[in-house]
């Protein structure tokens, strides 16, 4: 009898190894087939950067939220380069953009993007925080340059009902805190500075700021051993056609004239219509949220500075990233973030609604003053020298908060994305 049962038992245990073998051999074999050996290392070794080109894509499921739970992380893992097989040169700069859901506007960046001068040597990263098939579809169509999609995890469409989403047993923005805790709603402890409590849809774009550095940092495997330039942007930009020609010629500007310099501003606010002007001009001066949030690029160097302050980013009660940032500079960090700033803008706003403008959206506006623009710019393009036309201490400029940010399941979230990605 006792021998039966062991040998039961070894029967078992032999069925369990033959299925993991199969299981591990099937694993193998599906990455041979997605990896070919002609991008192998010596001896076959598969390096990471060459496992992220050639990864196979799979398809986004949008029918439920547990299918897009699953794509995200999926896609995230994976992270499929698409137009690989087109461009294998070294890329000589990075852009991302941070999408939301304004489709009419990600048009006019994508063709701004696909008449920019040099622009095969742009890696483009779309970081998204909502999942549609008419955006994806957009980006999918992309020919000029290698794409990659990255998306935000803990997304409020991925998360309806249910914290970081805004839950049906949260308290009202409005209600006071007495009211809160006699209701006994589940942030009654937490209201801002103000007296309010968050509301997702805007805490949710400096969430998706702060994790989108952190991945794109230190989880994209095709940027390992990249050491330029980041340029960060948003879905209702519009870059210039000599966008990379002046990128490549402020770098070597910072060089010479602000070596100390934390920022590249290559985008600014002002609509003043004196481009021919201002176009081969730039500015030194402290980093600013209301003048430089626009076309922001930085190195990885920069990124470890701002990084060091995770704590007082994410518990700091704004919830704006930008206004943040400018809080942090000169403050946890020691010293003020600088800036070198172009006078002549090379990327638009062309964003006429969102979370800060009300009214409907109007794309056919913002695309009249952008060809106005660029008949404006034209012949002021390329600059064949850039200067440095004014310089201006760079001090912290400390500004009134504004609130929106004081739950504290908020700030655990933030802190926790260097180390859950």
């Amino acid at each position: 009898m006792r021998f039966k049962i062991h040998k039961r038992n070894a029967i078992a245990v032999l069925l369990i190894a033959i299925l993991t073998l199969t299981f591990m051999y099937l694993i193998r074999k599906n990455n041979s087939n997605v990896i070919g050996s002609k991008d192998s290392g010596k001896d076959g070794v598969i390096l990471p950067y060459q496992s992220t080109q050639i990864a196979t894509k799979s398809k986004f499921q949008y029918d439920t939220v547990f299918n897009m739970k699953r794509s995200v992380y999926d896609g995230n893992y994976r992270q499929f380069i698409q137009n690989s097989d087109q461009f294998t040169a070294d890329f000589q700069v990075v852009l991302v953009v941070q999408v939301h859901n304004r489709p009419a506007y990600l048009k006019l960046l994508l063709d701004s993007l696909s008449k920019a001068s040099d622009v095969q040597n742009f890696l483009l990263i779309f970081s998204h925080d909502y999942f549609s098939e008419e955006i994806n579809s957009m980006i999918q169509g992309i020919r000029f340059c290698r794409v990659l999609q990255i998306y935000f995890p803990y997304s409020a469409q991925l998360y309806p009902n249910e914290f970081p989403g805004q839950d049906p047993r949260d308290c009202p923005r409005d209600i006071s805190k007495e009211e809160a805790m006699k209701k006994g709603c589940l942030n009654a402890e937490c209201p801002d500075s103000y007296g309010h409590y968050r509301e997702a849809s805007f805490t949710q774009t400096k969430h998706h700021w702060w994790w989108k550095l952190h991945f794109v940092w230190e989880r994209v495997r095709i940027m390992q051993g990249y050491s330029g330039y980041v340029v960060f942007m948003e879905e209702d930009n519009y870059i210039l056609p000599d966008f990379y020609h002046y990128l490549k010629a402020t770098v070597e500007l910072k060089k010479r004239e602000c070596p100390t310099c934390d920022v590249l501003a290559l985008g600014n606010h002002d609509a003043s219509g004196r481009f021919e002007e201002f176009s081969n001009k730039l500015e030194v001066t402290g980093w600013l949220s209301t003048k430089h949030n626009i076309g922001m690029s930085f190195t990885k160097e920069v990124y470890y500075k701002l990084m060091g302050c995770n704590g007082e980013f994410c518990s700091y009660d704004d919830y704006n990233w930008d206004w943040t940032l400018q809080h942090l500079s000169g403050t946890c960090i020691s010293t003020a973030l600088k800036a070198l700033a172009s006078r002549g803008s090379r990327v638009l706003h062309t964003g006429n609604c969102g979370l800060h403008q009300k009214g409907a959206c109007r794309p056919e506006t913002a695309m009249q003053h952008v060809e106005d623009m660029l008949r404006v710019a034209k012949p002021s393009l390329f600059p064949q020298q850039l200067a440095v036309s004014r310089l201006e201490a760079a001090e912290h400029k400390a500004h009134v908060k504004n609130g929106g940010w004081g739950d504290i399941r908020d700030h655990a979230l933030c802190k926790n994305y260097g180390k859950v990605l």
